[in-house]
């Protein structure tokens, strides 16, 4: 199948825009990453506390940080968690203390800030753990039992069971009376409980000395995906096309990451993964051209290599938007219909699969012809160009 079956751009003519765009985006990327957000590493990366808090109803982003600010957290990382739906936010802290005291003190900072006109001497029901509401059931005793501790360990274990069966957060007191607990101990409950807003479903503590190693490890892996492509290219075709090649993944993944900066948003293991994935989608689609330019040059003979290499492009231009289109529009899909916990990821697909199909056209290539010319200027043999037999 062809998307079309004869065109004639002079893509080597528009070089120069080219590389215009290439450089407007590539320092501002750098600017980015070295003055402005950096690389705004996840918390898998940099260490840190991630709470996952759940609304009972639409969170306001902004009274969420006027709380955090109230109570000393400052620049904390707030967003949307999930569909739109769940009412779900995930609170990013920069603490990186990795014991059960800090975990503790994760979800009890966040209460604190997020709880306004709490009832005297009450407690949160919504975020009171089963033995907190066990010792307040076995200290008021409504079932009689004389401070049975099984009894009411059972009792505490079954309504915050329920509580977390209903997303982990009660509307009213009355929600209880289909958790299973006995009547009179849920009863006993509105003396010594209120219900707030929200509630603190999770907390989860990456150490700064994990997130240092998974930096060293994603670095490395990049280092040694490039490395690799250098010796292939290399190997297959000629040491100048590796070069490009991994020039043009370079410039790829510089890009992608300096897109990541300008618009602060978290570079984690999944965004390193895409990232990955796309320094080999790049390159394919950068080894589809120089093989078509390998076969011309054998086939065209008397031409120059910048003609070589413009009617190689377009003869594979078809392929290239097909393959690239259909690709683009599922990770598209991904992106807008993915959540909140495939945005990183598949926004470095988009990204990446445009930059990456565009480089192979504006970048590859005429790092080729440059080198070409160059080579001529020093009255060289063009070392893209076959030998000629019996030489």
């Amino acid at each position: 199948m062809e998307f079309f079956r004869t065109v004639n751009i002079d893509f080597l003519g528009k070089k120069w825009y080219f590389l215009a765009f290439s450089l407007i985006f590539s320092v501002a990327g750098l600017l980015s990453m070295l003055f402005w957000h950096h690389i705004p590493w996840g918390v898998e990366f940099r260490g840190g506390t991630l709470v996952y808090v759940k609304f009972s109803h639409t969170p306001d982003l902004g009274a969420v940080r006027s709380a955090m600010d109230r109570v000393g957290l400052r620049d904390p990382k707030i967003q949307t968690y999930g569909t739109s739906s769940n009412n779900e936010v995930l609170i990013d802290l920069a603490q990186k203390e990795t014991n059960e005291q800090a975990l503790d003190q994760g979800r009890t900072t966040i209460i604190n800030a997020l709880e306004t006109n709490v009832p005297p001497g009450k407690q949160d029901l919504n975020n009171a753990s089963s033995l907190t509401i066990k010792n307040y059931l076995q200290d008021k005793d409504p079932l009689h039992v004389g401070g049975d501790d099984k009894k009411y360990t059972e009792q505490a274990q079954d309504i915050v069971k329920y509580r977390n069966g209903v997303g982990g957060v009660l509307r009213s007191m009355d929600d209880l009376k289909a958790s299973g607990a006995d009547p009179a101990a849920i009863a006993s409950l509105s003396d010594g409980f209120f219900l707030s807003d929200f509630g603190v479903r999770d907390v989860q503590i990456v150490g700064p000395q994990v997130g240092s190693q998974l930096q060293k490890q994603a670095a490395l892996a990049t280092i040694y995906s490039l490395a690799g492509m250098l010796v292939y290219l290399g190997f297959r075709f000629e040491w100048i096309y590796g070069v490009a090649a991994v020039i043009t993944v370079f410039h790829d993944t510089l890009i992608t990451v300096g897109a990541f900066s300008l618009t602060n948003t978290d570079i984690s293991l999944t965004v390193i993964a895409a990232i990955l994935t796309l320094i080999g989608y790049s390159n394919n689609d950068t080894i589809v051209v120089f093989d078509r330019i390998r076969e011309n040059i054998k086939l065209m003979r008397r031409e120059k290599l910048s003609e070589i290499v413009n009617r190689s492009i377009n003869q594979t231009l078809s392929r290239t938007i097909l393959t690239a289109g259909l690709t683009f529009l599922t990770v598209l899909a991904l992106f807008l219909f993915g959540g909140e916990v495939l945005h990183g990821f598949s926004l470095a697909l988009v990204i990446g699969i445009l930059i990456g199909t565009y480089s192979s056209i504006a970048i590859a290539a005429p790092i080729l012809v440059a080198y070409q010319d160059w080579r001529i200027e020093k009255g060289k043999r063009p070392l893209a160009m076959p030998a000629a037999k019996g030489k």
